[in-house]
């Protein structure tokens, strides 16, 4: 007999009422409850979740197994248990007190199987105040892995794993750890996937904070219990992950996160534990540390290590306190500004007497950037940028602000000097208005002609990048995903005069990141393709006129020069401009007076420039059109040699043969 697709464990600990939705929630998935079993393992509960949870098994019997056992004492040994009774393909672990979106198994199982991954992380959402992870779900990713996603910074088994990865680790919770043991199993489960999946587009699960705070791992906060599972995980990494970015990717998690959580702890513990627990935590991580790490690393994360690697007990604590007043501050620490880099002022920045480095306080990198273009527009052969940038903790006085417009493919560059203007009030909603930004406001304008130092600038795709710059310090940006309303980001080609030669330039916003960059030479928008010629007939206001209509959607081009060319097999050529139609956006209309063309089969096309298109055939029954030229009888008609071309033949009536038709009809 096939077995379920998915057996959803949970583990449940007096987990009234919450266990009830639980399960709902999984009972009403979309994937079917003939593709899935749920195995329920009651933890010795003692507040009616095992009642409950019978209850629940009598409604779906097909569906809901539960397994009932003494206390544990923690979530390891459930959900080993279930493990060890389930018979789905995949296997998901569900907490108590946590539900899952309507769709959530059906989405994370066709991830799976559509990318042959063995493990999906489906969205997060954190419910009743709780915190979801949110780093790793920016974006879908079919197939990933742990080194070169975020994925390791969850390590909860909320998750789609591959029963026969499990199996084949042997993989089961630790049942001597409290808390941690999440890590020891997940861990090892995304080093040995073949592949790992993230489902970001669609909430699966929902992370629920109990009103009682009886959440497992909201409880176990307790210093000694993290010290007892972290020197395992960093066992684990130093056995399976060779040195290099691979691990130090990894140790990144551990020595920030982790780290961070032992030392929240460590502010409870009594006075006389602080500094063995801290010494002991130092001991910890030190075969993950090294100098290379500081690149990754925040300068707070940085300046954290540095604290506790030199067991500088009293500066850590007093680091903690900062570190809580700042979040819930709604002001951002002040820099230091000096030889071109910015010192954040935390708590011994340049104390003689504790000697800390500066790099533990660099946030030059870190600096937040801060730009918007309120004006993106081209005339003629310019184009015009307005906006504003500034970099977040950094006056805007020294101002060297300018633009640059790189080749993407060839790597030139050109620096386009701006007008550095006034903004006042700038920064006032900010930081409780603590920095003000009075002189970030720009204004450039971009000579085609000119701005490759003194010269055109030539075919290619160049993007706009703004280097912010302020007493010393630069920083450069792509601009234009931020952006006023009514500054447009759709492509709209111009054909420009650029030294004596017609051009096609168009400014639009890349996507799916919406920056703008100046496409030179229509390297992705070309002009044909913006022009069309839908028919040809003959004028019904002028008889001895052809009409053709039209569209074009480029956003300008020099007066005068789209228009019909004619020509015959004399030589004699004519011109016909376009004009606007009334009756429809981008629609024109070429008139021809046919009655002034001289005699001859005429050919022709219509014109921008140096681009054409070919005129339309003219319709097979299309009627002569008739006139008098000085007292004799002319007269306009497709031609007679059969062609898919535009031909027309003007010609005077031979009086003669017309005379003898009459006479034969």
């Amino acid at each position: 007999m096939t077995g379920p697709t998915v057996s959803v464990i949970i583990a449940a600990y007096n987990a009234m009422p919450y266990i009830t939705r639980c399960v709902l929630s999984v009972a009403g998935q979309s994937i079917g409850q003939e593709a899935l079993e749920i195995v329920a393992v009651d933890d010795g509960s003692t507040d009616g979740t095992s009642e409950e949870l019978d209850r629940l098994a009598g409604l779906y019997p097909n569906l809901l197994r539960v397994i009932h056992q003494d206390n544990s004492g923690g979530p390891s040994a459930p959900r080993n248990a279930g493990l060890d009774h389930a018979r789905g393909t995949f296997v998901f672990f569900l907490d108590a007190d946590d539900h899952l979106g309507p769709e959530a198994l059906q989405r994370m199982v066709a991830m799976a199987e559509d990318n042959g991954t063995d493990i999906v992380l489906g969205k997060m959402v954190g419910v009743g105040g709780r915190e979801a992870p949110t780093s790793m779900f920016r974006r879908n990713q079919p197939k990933t892995d742990v080194f070169s996603s975020r994925v390791y910074w969850t390590l909860n088994p909320m998750k789609l794993f591959r029963r026969a990865l499990l199996e084949r680790l042997e993989l089961r919770f630790p049942t001597d750890l409290k808390i941690g043991e999440d890590q020891l199993f997940v861990a090892p489960a995304y080093l040995h996937a073949t592949g790992i999946s993230v489902l970001a587009d669609y909430d699966c699960l929902f992370w629920v904070e109990r009103e009682d705070s009886g959440n497992i791992t909201l409880q176990t906060g307790v210093t000694e219990r993290r010290l007892k599972f972290l020197p395992r995980m960093v066992d684990m990494l130093l056995e399976q992950v060779p040195s290099g970015p691979g691990r130090d990717h990894l140790a990144h998690r551990h020595l920030t996160v982790d780290v961070r959580q032992v030392l929240e702890g460590l502010v409870q513990e009594p006075r006389p534990r602080q500094e063995k627990l801290l010494r002991r935590l130092a001991e910890i991580i030190a075969p993950l540390w090294h100098d290379g790490l500081n690149d990754r690393l925040s300068a707070m994360a940085r300046l954290r290590l540095h604290l506790v690697r030199h067991v500088m007990l009293d500066e850590v604590l007093e680091l903690i306190r900062f570190e809580d007043e700042l979040a819930r501050s709604k002001v951002a620490t002040p820099v230091l500004l000096d030889g071109g880099r910015a010192y954040a002022r935390y708590p011994y920045l340049r104390d003689p007497a504790r000697a800390i480095p500066d790099r533990c306080y660099d946030v030059t990198g870190q600096l937040g950037v801060r730009h918007r273009v309120t004006r993106a527009e081209l005339r003629g052969t310019a184009l015009h940028l307005t906006g504003f940038g500034y970099l977040h903790r950094v006056a805007t006085e020294d101002v060297t602000t300018g633009l640059v417009l790189r080749e993407r493919d060839g790597g030139s560059e050109y620096r386009i000097p701006v007008r550095h203007t006034a903004t006042p009030g700038l920064g006032k909603d900010e930081d409780e208005g603590r920095y003000a930004y009075g002189r970030a406001g720009f204004e450039a304008v971009v000579d085609l002609g000119t701005a490759a130092d003194g010269h055109p600038l030539g075919d290619g795709l160049w993007d706009v990048f703004l280097v912010i710059g302020a007493q010393g310090l630069t920083r450069e940006v792509r601009i234009g995903h931020k952006r006023d309303a009514d500054v447009s980001g759709k492509p709209a080609t111009h054909l420009v005069d650029v030294g004596g030669e017609l051009r096609a330039v168009t400014l639009y916003a890349t996507k799916p990141h919406g920056n703008f960059t100046l496409d030179i030479g229509e390297c992705k928008h070309e002009v044909l393709p913006q022009l069309g010629l839908h028919g040809v007939n003959w004028a019904p206001d002028a008889p001895a006129t052809l009409e053709f209509t039209g569209r074009c959607t480029l956003a300008a081009f020099p007066d005068g020069h789209l228009a019909v060319h004619l020509a015959n097999e004399r030589g004699d050529t004519a011109r016909f401009p376009a004009h606007p139609a009334p009756e429809a956006d981008h629609a024109f209309v070429v008139r021809v007076p046919v009655a002034e063309l001289p005699a001859g089969v005429w050919a022709g096309e219509l014109r921008v420039g140096p681009w054409t298109l070919p005129l339309p055939q003219l319709p097979d029954d299309l009627a002569p059109a008739k006139w008098r030229r000085r007292g004799l009888p002319w007269y306009a008609k497709p031609a007679d040699e059969p062609s898919e071309a535009f031909g027309l033949q003007v010609a005077r009536t031979d009086l003669v043969r017309a005379v003898t038709r009459r006479l034969k009809a």
